[in-house]
């Protein structure tokens, strides 16, 4: 099986043999979605990983976007093209929700989001992205 990886403004993919493994308008959808605001979560609304990472911004003093992709009409094609961006080859995988994006490029998961928290990295994203103002 070939692979080709697929470059779009900011996100990349891979395309197995030109099949498509997620429509063209998904991408296009998660585009719009992280452009809307500084900060934007993909969470599930049962997840206590994803409430973590939302609380941790929310005490922050940023108010993300939050999209609950189990609430969401398309939620499963944007949890199957976000677990492609990151790296997840298993589709069938719950995969690493939450996935954060910060001033239009993806963090990553909450792995990565806590590791920039206490690296000290994270603050000078956010603020770099207009998302806090201290």
């Amino acid at each position: 099986m070939q692979y080709k990886t697929i470059t779009r403004d900011s996100l990349s993919y891979n395309k197995v043999n030109n099949m498509g493994v997620f429509p063209s308008e998904t991408l296009v959808r998660i585009e719009s979605m992280v452009a809307e605001n500084a900060v934007v979560i993909f969470s599930l609304s049962t997840c206590s990983m994803c409430h973590a990472v939302k609380r941790l911004f929310r005490g922050m003093g940023v108010s993300p976007a939050v999209h609950e992709l189990d609430l969401h009409p398309y939620g499963v094609d944007i949890h199957r093209a976000l677990l492609r961006f990151i790296g997840c080859s298993s589709p069938a995988s719950q995969g690493p929700l939450p996935v954060v994006f910060i001033g239009g490029k993806m963090v990553g998961s909450l792995e990565r989001v806590m590791a920039s928290h206490i690296n000290g990295s994270l603050v000078p994203l956010l603020k770099d992205a207009g998302a806090l103002w201290l």
